[in-house]
């Protein structure tokens, strides 16, 4: 079934998509341009999609993870701030 007239994109290209890797609209339309013309068809895609069938970004980037856990690990080392500092 076609999800997507505009591109004729159908339902198994972009589950096709899904599994490879694209988990919202917008990078299912990076991915075949589906939504990116007249938008009828964003929900269809967001309903094939699911919720919480894609991990958090942060958990795929090592970067992220790194930089936050050295954010977070500075911050709990620093001294609270008296109240003269604080005003």
């Amino acid at each position: 079934m076609y999800v997507c007239s505009c591109f004729g994109i159908t339902e198994q290209q972009v589950r096709q998509h899904a599994e490879s890797g694209a988990c919202t609209p917008r990078q299912i339309a990076g991915a075949c341009k589906a939504g990116t013309d007249c938008g009828s068809c964003v929900r269809k895609i967001q309903a094939l999609l699911g919720r919480g069938a894609c991990p958090r970004r942060e958990a795929l980037d090592p970067v992220v993870l790194t930089t936050a856990a050295t954010t977070a690990s500075a911050a709990a080392s620093l001294p609270e701030p008296t109240a003269a500092e604080a005003a």
